[in-house]
C-alpha cells in the first residue's frame, strides 16, 4: 500500500499542514524578493573564488621559488664538498729543465 494521506496527517500532524498552507500562500511574495538574495549571494560567492584563485596562485609560486632556492643551495653545498673532496694534495716537484 502506497503512503497515504491519513498516514501522513498521523505522522507529522497539523503544524506540517499549516507550514505547507503558509509556503504555497507566501511563495508569490517571497519569491520575487528573493531571486535577488538568491542572485547576491551567488555574485559573492564568485567574488570570492576569484579572489581565492590569485590567492592560491600567489602562494603556489611562492612555494616554488623556496624550493627552487633549497635545490640551489643544495647542489652548492654538493658542489662545494665535491671540490673538497676532489682537491687531494700533491707533492711539489722541481721544475728541471
Amino acid at each position: 500500500m502506497l503512503f497515504g494521506l491519513d498516514d501522513l496527517f498521523e505522522d507529522f500532524g497539523l503544524p506540517a499542514l499549516v507550514v505547507g498552507v503558509g509556503a504555497a500562500i507566501l511563495a508569490p511574495v517571497l519569491i520575487p524578493v528573493g531571486k535577488p538574495l538568491a542572485k547576491s549571494a551567488i555574485k559573492g560567492s564568485i567574488a570570492l573564488y576569484e579572489k581565492s584563485k590569485g590567492v592560491f596562485a600567489e602562494v603556489g609560486e611562492a612555494f616554488e621559488d623556496l624550493v627552487a632556492e633549497s635545490k640551489a643551495e643544495l647542489a652548492d653545498a654538493q658542489n662545494q664538498q665535491d671540490l673538497k673532496s676532489a682537491a687531494i694534495p700533491t707533492q711539489a716537484h722541481p721544475v728541471t729543465e
